[in-house]
C-alpha cells in the first residue's frame, strides 16, 4: 500500500473556472445565499468522505488508507494536480496564480484510550439528531477529520463558483501533527512547495477566524538512584521520593506563570512519571518526570527551559532537565527527527489574512465572525511560529471534543465551512494585492 503512495503524482483535467472576478460577482447577486446553497447541495458528498476518513484509522505514521482515499477525493472533484509528498501528506492544486494560500488540516488521530469510554465504536460515524441537521461523531471528527473534509469539498467549490485567476490554492491533508505539531507542513512548506503568502489551518474554531495558539515543549526531569532490596531499602537510595519536592514546586510553578494579553497565561503540567527497577521487591534506580509546558506571548523555550532547571528542588538533587526529542518513520519509509519545542505564535489583527477571513464570513455566511485563538497547538507553530508564514485557523467543530470520548462535529459546521473555503482564496487576493501597491490603497 505504501510503496505506490511514496511521492506520487497526477493530474486530473481541469474543469472550465468561473470567470476572474468571482469574489467581485458573488458581491453583486452571488452572495451568502449562492455559496452556501451550493455548498448545502454537497452536503451529502462531504458527510460521505468524512464518515470514511472516520472508519479509517490513522495514528501518526499509520495515515497511509486515508491518504488514498482523500487523494480519489481530490482526483473526483477536478483538483488540477494531486501529488503526496515523501513523508506521507496529500497536496492538492488548484490554479496557477501568483498569490498562493495553502489550507492545511493533519489527517492523523490519537488513540481511542479505553473502549469503555466509548458509548459506541469510535470508527464507526454516528449522526446523532439535534435542531440543526445532525451532529457526526467517531474518532478524529473533531481533530481534524471534519476540517479535512471540509477544505476538499470548499477547494472544489471554490474552484467552480469562486475561482480568480489570481491565486493557486494548495489544499494539505499533513500527518504526524498529534506526535509532532507542524513537522510534515514544515516539510511540505520547506521542500515541497513556493513559500505561500498564507496558511489557513482547518483545526477547530466554531467556525470562527482563529490567529495563533501558545507554543511549548515538552520534557523530562530524570533522578539517578541507587538500588538495592526492598527488604532492606535503607542500603539503596531511592530517587522516587527524590522527585516529590519536584512534583510540589511544579504545581506551584503552573499558578505563578506569565499570562499574555491575548493567548492568555502559560501553563505547566505533569503527564507521566516512571521509574526503573529491577523488580517490585527492589528499589529503583532511576525515577523521571515529564512534563508539558505551555507558553505563551514573550516567553521562549529557552526561558521555559531555564526556569525548570533553575528550581530549588531540581537543583538540590542535581536532576537532569532534557527536551525530549521526537523520532518516527513515515508509512512511505521517510525517517523524520525533531527536538519537541514549538514557538508561540499570534498573526497580527490587522493582517490580511484576519480581515479577509473576517470578509469571507460577511461574504459566504452573511455573518459577523469573531476572532479568537486555540487552547491546544496546532501546525502554526511551524508554518508562524519557526518559519514566519502569516497563518490563520477557520474550522468546524470546537477544540473542547477534541481527545475526547465525545469526538464530534455538525454536520452544519461542514457546510458553513466548505462555503467559506471556497469564497475566502478571491477575498484574501483582492486584500493581498491591494496591501502591495504604492501607497497600500484599493
Amino acid at each position: 500500500m505504501t510503496a505506490d503512495l511514496q511521492a506520487r503524482s497526477s493530474s486530473t483535467k481541469p474543469r472550465q473556472p468561473a470567470p476572474k472576478t468571482g469574489v467581485i460577482a458573488s458581491r453583486s447577486g452571488r452572495g451568502a445565499s449562492h455559496f452556501l446553497k451550493e455548498a448545502e447541495t454537497r452536503r451529502k458528498g462531504v458527510t460521505d468522505l468524512l464518515g470514511d476518513v472516520i472508519r479509517t484509522p490513522s495514528l501518526s505514521t499509520g495515515e497511509q488508507d486515508v491518504i488514498s482515499r482523500l487523494e480519489a477525493a481530490m482526483k473526483d472533484l477536478g483538483y488540477d494536480e494531486v501529488t503526496v509528498d515523501p513523508v506521507g501528506s496529500i497536496i492538492g492544486r488548484i490554479g496557477n496564480g501568483p498569490v498562493r494560500i495553502l489550507y492545511d488540516s493533519h489527517v492523523d488521530t490519537v488513540d481511542v484510550g479505553s473502549r469503555g469510554e466509548w458509548a459506541r465504536d469510535p470508527f464507526e460515524p454516528v449522526i446523532v439528531p439535534d435542531a440543526g441537521g445532525g451532529v457526526m461523531h467517531g474518532r478524529g471528527t473533531s481533530d481534524d477529520k471534519a476540517g479535512i473534509a471540509s477544505m476538499i469539498y470548499g477547494g472544489a467549490l471554490y474552484k467552480e463558483y469562486g475561482f480568480t485567476e489570481d491565486v493557486t490554492l494548495y489544499v494539505v491533508g499533513s500527518v504526524q501533527e498529534e506526535s509532532c505539531d507542524g513537522l510534515a507542513l514544515e516539510q511540505v512548506l520547506t521542500n515541497e512547495l513556493a513559500v505561500p503568502d498564507l496558511v489557513v489551518l482547518g483545526e477547530a474554531t466554531r467556525c470562527q477566524v482563529y490567529r495563533g495558539n501558545r507554543g511549548r515543549i515538552e520534557l523530562l526531569v530524570s533522578v539517578q538512584g541507587s538500588s538495592c532490596h526492598a527488604s532492606a531499602p535503607n542500603r539503596g537510595h531511592n530517587p522516587v521520593y527524590d522527585l516529590a519536592p519536584v512534583i510540589s514546586e511544579v504545581q506551584a510553578l503552573n499558578g505563578s506563570l506569565g499570562t499574555g494579553e491575548f493567548l492568555g497565561p502559560g501553563s505547566v503540567a505533569l503527564t507521566k512519571i516512571e521509574c526503573e527497577t529491577p523488580s517490585l521487591n527492589a528499589v529503583p534506580s532511576t525515577a523521571t518526570i515529564y512534563l508539558d509546558r505551555r507558553l505563551t506571548e514573550g516567553e521562549t523555550p529557552e526561558q521555559a527551559l531555564d526556569e525548570i532547571r533553575r528550581l530549588p528542588s531540581i537543583q538540590a538533587v542535581g536532576a537532569k532537565v532534557e527536551l525530549l526529542k521526537y523520532e518516527s518513520t513515515s508509512f512511505t519509509g521517510k525517517k523524520l527527527s525533531q527536538e519537541k519545542r514549538f514557538n508561540t505564535w499570534v498573526t497580527p489583527e490587522d493582517h490580511a489574512g484576519v480581515t479577509a477571513g473576517l470578509e469571507a464570513g460577511r461574504i459566504a455566511l452573511d455573518k459577523e465572525l469573531s476572532t479568537g485563538h486555540w487552547v491546544f497547538s496546532t501546525n502554526g507553530v511551524a508554518s508562524m511560529g519557526k518559519l514566519g508564514i502569516p497563518t490563520i485557523g477557520f474550522g468546524p467543530g470546537d477544540e473542547i471534543h477534541a481527545h475526547t470520548v465525545h469526538d464530534q462535529c455538525p454536520l452544519d459546521d461542514l457546510v458553513a465551512a466548505m462555503a467559506w473555503y471556497a469564497a475566502f482564496p478571491a477575498v484574501f487576493a483582492n486584500a493581498h494585492l491591494a496591501q502591495a501597491r504604492p501607497g497600500g490603497q484599493r
